[in-house]
């Protein structure tokens, strides 16, 4: 869901350039497209990424777009445009993208609209997509009939032969979509020339960042883990794998490149568009949630729907995942609350069960066993370190840790810990 763990974070570090300052590399995570939005306040500025990576903004950083992911180029450039209204200055020289990353054309977006409406009459119910294309590009890329940077760029024939094929196919499937061929072809060409400086080999990109001069690399996750299309509360999920293994299919990483995984978790749960949420809250709580949290789609504008953190979730993303620490987001967000409710177990048929069901009707069922804790009615907004933090915020940041066991009672910090405080909280087994 999104906010459960929303984005992942994979980091390898080694050491700084050999003339002393570190080289950095902003890594787009494997998959997706501008279907995912990220807003970054930077001094003061808001800035809107959906298919840039956030890491742009920074001057000493490359950033780099990943074969994983499928790209609506003239979303790219209107998506540069706007940031550069608001500062963001030569970005096209920080940007690489790889040539094996695929193409979104403007009649898959137009598809991802029919689709929804045509389920809509004939299930009740869509997906609630983003209609930016996305599924019907990665559905291209599925059946090989789909395009990418390095056809664009190479015989371009060739290319408007295979691009009319496949625009034959997809009016073939839906009678209705109009689609300007030529006008889009006009188009594709002008953007090939304007994105060629930008292209590499993806694959060599990444071993060179890897093997050559020491760099720090980060890689950034588009969309939640229970979006994932594997692993997510399918079919109410992305189009791709946005857990941590499409690092190494989405960039071209051997597993054993991968350094530590951030899970970025909000301190509630909140969730774009339908699908089965546990935990939400259709009420007031969900709704001071919502507008404290300025819960709205990036994307889309939609709101968000919201609910208290679900322990089970998040557990099911570090099993899938292996968190090594995670990002808290939006602690303050709960600042007001007298008390607040955590999702610590699902019970199907009064039974407590030990795993995260896949069915989404199944998932509807559950029963949320909550724990109550005390709120802090403090603001912990200026917040910079652990012990800023109020006794009953630092006992609601170990209700997380405590399902994922990230503190194991062996670890000798933990010990030494308790030997200083024996009545502190100590995470707990997991409930059978």
């Amino acid at each position: 869901m999104d906010g459960t763990s929303h984005s992942l974070g994979d980091r390898t570090i080694t050491p700084g350039s050999p003339e002393g300052t570190p080289e950095r590399l902003h890594l787009e995570l494997t998959g997706g497209g501008n279907n995912a939005g990220h807003t970054v306040v930077v001094d003061g500025k808001e800035y809107d990424f959906h298919l840039l990576p956030s890491g742009i903004i920074n001057t000493k950083a490359m950033s780099f777009i990943g074969n994983g992911v499928v790209v609506h180029l003239p979303g790219l450039f209107e998506e540069a445009e706007k940031n550069e209204k608001k500062g963001l200055k030569d970005w096209e020289k920080r940007l690489i993208l790889s040539d094996r990353a695929h193409l979104v054309f403007d009649f898959h977006q137009a598809v991802d609209g029919l689709q929804e409406v045509q389920r809509q009459a004939q299930e009740g119910k869509n997906i609630g997509t983003t209609r930016k294309g996305i599924g019907p590009a990665y559905s291209s890329k599925a059946a090989r009939t789909g395009l990418r940077v390095c056809d664009l760029l190479s015989d371009f024939d060739e290319f408007s032969t295979r691009f009319k094929n496949l625009a034959h196919q997809h009016q073939s499937m839906f009678p209705t979509l109009e689609i300007d061929v030529e006008g889009q072809l006009k188009r594709l060409k002008g953007f090939a020339e304007r994105i060629r400086p930008m292209v590499r080999d993806g694959v060599y990109f990444m071993y060179e960042a890897l093997h050559g001069a020491p760099k720090k690399i980060l890689v950034e996750g588009a969309n939640a883990a229970l979006l994932d299309i594997d692993f997510g509360t399918y079919p109410f999920v992305t189009s791709s794998n946005c857990t941590v293994g499409g690092v190494c299919t989405g960039l071209g990483i051997p597993p054993q490149n991968i350094g530590e995984v951030y899970g970025v978790v909000k301190a509630y749960t909140t969730r774009v568009g339908i699908g089965a949420f546990p935990t939400e809250q259709i009420n007031e709580i969900g709704d001071l949630l919502q507008s404290r949290g300025h819960e709205w789609g990036v994307t889309t504008g939609r709101k968000r729907r919201c609910g208290w953190l679900d322990l089970m979730t998040l557990r099911y993303a570090h099993m899938v995942n292996g968190f090594t620490a995670l990002a808290l987001t939006k602690l303050d967000i709960l600042d007001v609350l007298d008390e607040i409710k955590v999702g610590i177990a699902y019970r199907l048929s009064g039974k407590r069960i030990p795993y995260f069901p896949a069915n989404q009707e199944i998932l509807q069922k559950v029963e949320v066993e909550y724990e109550t804790l005390p709120g802090w009615k403090a603001d912990t907004t200026g917040a910079r370190k652990w012990e800023d933090l109020p006794p009953q915020a630092q006992s609601y940041i170990r209700e997380m840790g405590w399902c994922w066991q990230i503190q194991r009672f062996d670890d000798p910090a933990v010990l030494d810990q308790d030997r200083a405080d024996p009545g502190r909280p100590r995470p707990r087994q997991w409930p059978q």
